[in-house]
């Protein structure tokens, strides 16, 4: 197995910067980039994508594929505990507000 992955990006090789253009004088390229996959890169998204501009592209030309081959049927849902509201009264003036605090009921989430 190779140690570099090509930017999966659909337009890398379009892109003007200096960073993909390759080949001699008279015979100039826009390459893909080349990624070497590294510890902070590793099992993420960036071992595959050189920016946030290549993987945008990608998910916008590929997304309707991946929600193919993964489609949620059913909603997905987490057990929470009753919802509590406090008010809060403020230091600085006449002011209060309502907070409610959301926990996730630990006993019977599962998984």
């Amino acid at each position: 197995m190779t140690e570099y992955n090509w930017c999966h990006g659909p337009n890398c090789h379009k892109r003007h910067t200096t960073t993909r253009v390759r080949g001699v004088k008279g015979n100039k390229v826009l390459r893909t980039v080349k990624i070497r996959p590294n510890g902070w890169n590793r099992d993420t998204c960036w071992e595959y994508f050189c920016d946030q501009t290549c993987l945008r592209n990608f998910i916008n030309k590929h997304f309707q594929e991946f929600v193919r081959l993964h489609p949620r049927t059913e909603p997905l849902e987490t057990p929470i505990l009753d919802p509590r509201k406090e008010t809060v009264q403020s230091n600085w003036g006449n002011y209060t507000w309502t907070n409610t605090k959301i926990e996730v009921d630990n006993e019977r989430n599962v998984g």
